[in-house]
């Protein structure tokens, strides 16, 4: 029996996770990027991290080993810039705050925690590509992440 998309969307929204935005750069050096909550943590020794990145994603092709890209944890104040960059056809970066990483991909003012990589490797992965990231540089500074919860922003509830 065939699975079908919406009830594995479905089920697959029960699993809590952080969200995050994922920013690179095109050929230009111009600044890209993607709202994504499939990030993980892949290797202490060495230094690697995965993203998920859909085929039919605007910046999809900027994502090649060599090039770089860094991971924006969001804070929980931050779901409009989780929003901006999960829409096509808008200029994600207007009046965003950001400064270029060690990578040349964008680290967004404010956002919990910044993971910056060099692309490593590049895996088919159905409709996404599993791009695996040699981890650079990291730096944390907050505690209120925005969460994705069946198919809604979630924060945490004050402690």
């Amino acid at each position: 029996m065939a699975m079908e998309a919406q009830e594995l969307r479905r089920v697959m929204g029960h699993f809590a996770t952080g969200v995050t935005v994922i920013t690179t750069k095109d050929n230009d050096g111009n600044p890209q990027g993607l709202t994504a909550n499939a990030f993980m943590s892949l290797s202490l020794n060495p230094p690697l991290a995965i993203v998920s990145v859909d085929k039919n994603a605007t910046c999809y092709g900027c994502f090649q080993p060599g090039n770089g890209f860094s991971v924006n944890f969001l804070s929980d104040d931050q779901e409009e810039i989780s929003r901006r960059f999960a829409t096509k056809g808008v200029d994600k970066f207007a009046d965003l705050n950001w400064r270029a990483g060690s990578n040349g991909a964008a680290l967004i003012d404010g956002a919990l925690a910044q993971v910056e990589c060099r692309i490593a490797a590049c895996h088919d992965g159905g409709d996404h590509t599993i791009v695996v990231g040699e981890i650079l540089n990291v730096c944390a500074d907050g505690d209120r992440p925005l969460l994705f919860f069946k198919g809604k922003y979630q924060k945490l509830a004050a402690s």
